[in-house]
């Protein structure tokens, strides 16, 4: 529903310009809980593009029922969960509850007329917001800054390799904002009055979203910007990945390896250069000498079981197909990108440039040129897509690299109009990414899309790509960093969140310059088992880096505690995959998250409010990684002078008994996940620091299916007979959900479901009925039911089972 309201408009005193002029406010609901704000510039003529909309794809709903009211100079717009006050003599607009308690307060806005170059016609924009002095917001992006709560933020927003920006913060008081702006935006968090200022703009717009506790937000806001599809099960298991395979003999000897050692895994991932030379750069074709037998390399990972991941980029090298087609319709852009050279060595020989350039992801007809290059790799039978520098590169950067102007294809409209990089920048990841995204859902609906990325942008949660934390180098102060970063993701409505286990730069725990001799170096040995343990509980669980090799087996056999340590949090990952995958159908289904900051299940208890370190993995566990050196010196040795991450003679004792603090959240009692002892809430504890895992508490009132942990890869058939294990307190529910795993039928009804619900008073477990079902669904299983220690096997044929304890 559309309202207007004549107002005189008072700028921000932030701008540079002030301007005083009479026009209109609009209100647009989209629901009771969510509301858009516009405020069009004065004196301005519309420009095609004006009303480009890259991100919502939800329309104003005429069935919100608002009410108005007049108070002098005030109009109220009341629906029964929100309430938006708009000031007729100054413009400002607040929004409350429905009992009337104020959320958020406008402290003004404001516009800059752009009167030169591309955009001359449009302006620069802003709009402040009054926030309480104690109030935590969360969100933004993914920021290597170690905060939970993002108050005090100052800083330009660009996407970047290691940071990314979705102009979306929630706060602690259950409500978002999303600024629908693209171009690089400021934000400034000063004095209690956060603003944000976009460099390109024709209007202040934005969206109030309400709802009462962070997953009412991310409802909100997916409902706004779309849901989150459903992945294909075995993404769910361990990916192994090194930079780079240079040849398909390593990258099948890994999956031989791990096939013969009795590692599971799911996905093997190839990196750049299968492609051949700079010049080919993302060829989308295999055209090294050292990739020929690239077929068989394909049905060999396929025979056993296995899939493969390859990367792309969104830039082309001067001598590919896809970049002749691109650059005869003007389609790719002129700014520097990676990689500089074309010759591959390093340093980079800029006597010899690479002449590699980005293409346009906001052109359709770009976006159908990319495709249709990518189906020779989609033919050839690659799984999935490693969408890397989707931020995008652009090395030597200068401002007016921002003035260039391509085409843009309105997705509202699908016509085309000019405009600068600049008005679209920040958009550039959800343009590429759903290119592909769209493009393989219409051309094939066998294979549920799959796409691993390095950046992200508001709403890109409805491709399902899963986004990576970028090239993050491998020490424990970045390690901290990457906990808050993937929780604050999470804030903003975007569920798949990753990082590259053991950091991507590890030379400096080498002996020698990337001679992986880290892989034998008790101190990276540390690091990489506490990171691999945090991927155990992330939503894609990947190893993967540089100059250090990360395959398990480097790192010693079965019996040395470090290979057993991360064998073990590879199989534990394997262990929880029932868990998992019910989980990914709440996130589908009614908009739940995978990784869950402690607000927003514990939002009474205030210690939780800032907590960086811990989070919820689904509903149920309590994950503290240990990102502190228990057994080696974190910050290495003093040698000659100078500090070294590496010492021939240095040996750790991995038996040494250690200890980790872990705040358990008040208002419920927790299980130790390995021991089974209880703790009340509400306390700090000091955990077991063993190197064989992390901390892990499970919530009182839990219900947890467990699979056997000795698999091979993610298949429902080992599924078969579960342990679900109830951890008493309360009462418990749990859906476990099921399906085909890698098509979209499930979208057609094609899964089952069956409910756990747990009487905590008479301590009876009642399995409901079966509904659904799907092909090759089998209609007989056991469950092995344990509670506190007693165990009773149930043979289950899809009626209603009563288990009483």
């Amino acid at each position: 529903m559309k309202t207007k309201s004549f107002l005189t408009v008072l700028l921000a005193t932030s701008c540079a310009i002030l301007l005083h002029a009479q026009k209109n406010v609009e209100v647009e609901f989209y629901s009771d809980c969510t509301v858009r704000i516009l405020k069009q510039a004065p004196n301005r003529t519309p420009m095609e593009g004006d009303n480009l909309s890259l991100v919502v794809t939800a329309k104003p709903s005429d069935k919100v029922k608002v009410k108005k009211q007049r108070k002098g100079n005030t109009l109220l717009y009341m629906t029964p969960k929100l309430t938006v006050s708009v000031d007729e003599t100054s413009g400002t607009v607040s929004f409350a509850d429905a009992k009337g308690t104020t959320l958020l307060t406008e402290a003004g806005f404001g516009f800059e007329n752009i009167n030169e170059g591309p955009e001359k016609g449009r302006c620069k924009v802003s709009q402040t917001w009054a926030l309480d002095a104690d109030e935590p917001i969360y969100g933004l992006g993914m920021l290597q800054n170690r905060k939970m709560n993002q108050r005090g933020e100052n800083r330009l927003m660009t996407q970047s390799n290691t940071e990314d920006y979705a102009n979306f913060f929630q706060s602690i008081k259950g409500y978002g904002v999303y600024w629908d702006n693209y171009s690089p935006t400021q934000i400034t968090d000063t004095d209690n009055r956060l603003t944000l200022s976009s460099q390109v703009g024709t209007k202040v717009d934005y969206y109030f979203l309400y709802g009462k506790s962070a997953d009412g937000v991310i409802a909100e806001m997916r409902s706004l910007t779309g849901k989150v599809p459903m992945l294909p099960l075995w993404t769910y298991g361990f990916h192994q990945s090194r930079e780079r395979y240079k040849s398909c003999s390593e990258l099948t000897e890994v999956v031989d390896t791990y096939k013969k050692t009795g590692v599971p895994f799911d996905g093997i991932i190839q990196d750049w250069q299968y492609w051949g030379s700079n010049y080919l750069w993302n060829a989308m074709e295999f055209n090294s000498e050292d990739f020929k037998d690239y077929k068989k390399m394909i049905d060999h990972v396929h025979d056993i079981g296995k899939h493969i991941t390859i990367s792309i980029w969104a830039s082309f090298g001067p001598h590919t197909k896809p970049y002749k087609q691109l650059d005869d319709k003007g389609l790719l852009y002129s700014f520097r990108t990676w990689p500089p050279s074309g010759l591959s060595f390093w340093p980079p020989r800029m006597d010899y440039p690479s002449g590699v350039r980005c293409y346009d992801p906001y052109s359709s007809e770009a976006r159908g040129i990319y495709w249709q290059n990518l189906t020779r790799l989609h033919k050839a039978g690659i799984d999935a897509w490693w969408m890397d520098s989707t931020d995008p590169d652009h090395t030597d950067a200068v401002d007016t690299d921002l003035d260039e102007v391509r085409p843009i294809t309105d997705p509202k409209t699908g016509k085309d109009f000019s405009a600068s990089w600049r008005y679209v920048r920040n958009a550039f990841p959800l343009a590429t990414v759903e290119g592909v995204y769209n493009a393989q859902r219409a051309a094939d609906s066998t294979k549920r899309v799959f796409i691993l990325t390095r950046s992200y942008f508001a709403g890109q949660q409805r491709t399902g790509a899963q986004t990576w934390s970028g090239d993050v180098g491998s020490n424990w102060d970045s390690f901290r960093k990457q906990i808050p970063l993937c929780l604050n993701y999470t804030l903003t409505a975007n569920p798949m969140v990753n990082t590259d286990l053991g950091g991507f730069f590890a030379n400096s725990y080498n002996k020698h310059w990337a001679d992986t001799s880290a892989t034998r170096n008790p101190l990276y040995q540390e690091l990489y088992v506490r990171w691999m343990q945090f991927g155990t509980f992330s939503s894609m669980m990947r190893s993967h880096g540089t100059e250090v090799f990360r395959e398990l087996y480097f790192f010693g056999k079965k019996g040395e505690p470090v290979y057993d340590a991360l064998l073990d949090a590879v199989k534990l990952r394997y262990q929880l995959l029932p868990y998992i995958y019910s989980t990914s159908w709440q996130v589908s289904r009614n908009n739940d998250s995978f990784m869950r900051a402690l607000m927003m299940d514990f939002k009474d208890d205030k210690l939780t409010w800032d907590n960086n370190r811990e989070f919820m993995f689904g509903r149920s566990l309590l994950v503290a990684p240990i990102v502190k050196a228990l057994f080696t010196p974190e910050n290495g040795f003093e040698v000659n002078g100078k500090r070294t991450l590496f010492k021939d003679d240095y040996h750790a004792d991995w038996s040494a008994k250690k200890t980790y603090e872990v705040y358990l959240p008040a208002g419920t009692k927790w299980y130790d996940f390995f021991t089974g002892e209880t703790y009340e809430g509400g306390q700090t504890v000091n955990a077991d620091g063993t190197l064989m895992h992390c901390p892990v508490f499970v919530k009182a009132g839990t219900i947890l299916p467990l699979c056997k942990r000795d698999v091979d890869h993610a298949d429902i058939a080992d599924w078969q007979t579960l342990n679900v294990n109830i951890y008493p307190g309360c009462d418990a529910s749990f859906t476990l959900y099921e399906d085909e795993g890698d098509n979209y039928n499930y979208e057609h009804g094609a899964y089952s479901t069956i409910d756990f619900k747990w009487n905590d008073r008479t301590s009876t477990l009642t399995i409901s009925p079966r509904k659904g079902s799907f092909a090759g669904m089998k209609s007989n299983r056991t469950f092995i039911v344990t509670n506190l220690g007693k165990e009773k096997t149930v043979n289950y044929n899809g009626k209603k089972t009563t288990v009483k304890f």
